[in-house]
């Protein structure tokens, strides 16, 4: 049996606060699950609204509905973030979980628009809300493969800065010399503006706004962009030795096994059966 989650309130909690916290957080219920799909609901029509309210046709007509609508949704979203925290056994361990913070902004920049005029664009991060889709669906498959995308990454972080901090020493040192090579007269007006151009030729990118005239500048271009191909194929290479590796050790023979419903994987080598779910584990006999 999975252990009980450290936010579910008390037994000795009313019984109003423990019927919210299994509504609102428990997915294996039909009303938890009712919720979750209202909720989700919600976000797509807020996220819409806000999307169809930067276009200006449309604002131009329907802007006071649209507005109307956004702080309907964002009052929602407040309530609910409050019994949110009013349910739970520790209100601050949720506030500084990361759907505690995603669900904190899912409506502040909605208030903050009040001060800051256009801030409620910045709502569109509630898209991020409907990540509760993978527990509401039980797509713990999904979730499983996820975990271990996020441990290549860490893995691979160091390897990563340490990339990155060598790009950011070349692109310096090559928009310097484009600076002292072409100047102002080619648009290279300042070693930034030289820095800012090395990053998008560097990259691939090529916008073309700023381009070298010189032979010796476009000589230096044309190194630049080589040297590109080969610089974004590494950070490519780096993650995936590391999801290589992760996968190995995840599922080498003898070692943990993971379950093909729930996810888990710390069980022992002999097992036969998922110990949080009971479900049958791939390469158990007879499976």
């Amino acid at each position: 049996m999975p252990a009980p989650s450290p936010l579910r309130p008390e037994p000795s909690a009313s019984a109003a606060r423990r019927r919210a916290y299994e509504v609102i957080f428990e997915h294996d219920t039909p009303a938890g699950r009712g919720f979750d799909v209202a909720l989700i609901a919600a976000i797509l029509a807020s996220v819409l609204a806000v999307m169809l309210e930067s276009v200006g046709s449309i604002r131009a007509d329907h802007g006071a509905t649209l507005r109307a609508l956004e702080w309907v949704f964002t009052g929602a979203f407040t309530v609910e973030y409050a019994v949110r925290l009013w349910c739970v056994r520790r209100p601050l361990a949720y506030a500084r979980s990361f759907f505690g913070i995603v669900d904190l902004l899912a409506f502040l920049p909605t208030y903050v628009s009040v001060l800051v005029p256009g801030g409620q664009a910045l709502t569109v991060v509630r898209i991020i809300r409907v990540l509760r889709i993978f527990r509401i669906l039980k797509l713990t498959r999904y979730v499983g493969e996820a975990n271990l995308l996020g441990r290549a990454l860490r893995a691979s972080r160091y390897k990563i800065t340490v990339f990155l901090i060598t790009v950011l020493g070349i692109v310096v040192v090559v928009g310097s010399l484009m600076y002292f090579i072409e100047g102002a007269p080619g648009g290279f007006t300042s070693i930034p503006v030289g820095v800012y151009w090395a990053i998008v030729t560097l990259t691939t990118v090529g916008f073309g706004d700023i381009t070298p005239v010189t032979p010796l500048g476009q000589l230096l271009a044309s190194m630049v962009m080589i040297m590109g191909y080969g610089i974004i194929a590494v950070p490519t290479g780096i993650v995936t030795v590391e999801l290589a590796n992760v996968a190995r050790e995840s599922g080498r023979p003898g070692g943990p096994r993971r379950c093909p419903d729930c996810g888990l994987a710390a069980h022992d080598a002999d097992a036969l059966h998922c110990k949080r779910c009971g479900a049958r584990l791939e390469g158990a006999d007879g499976g």
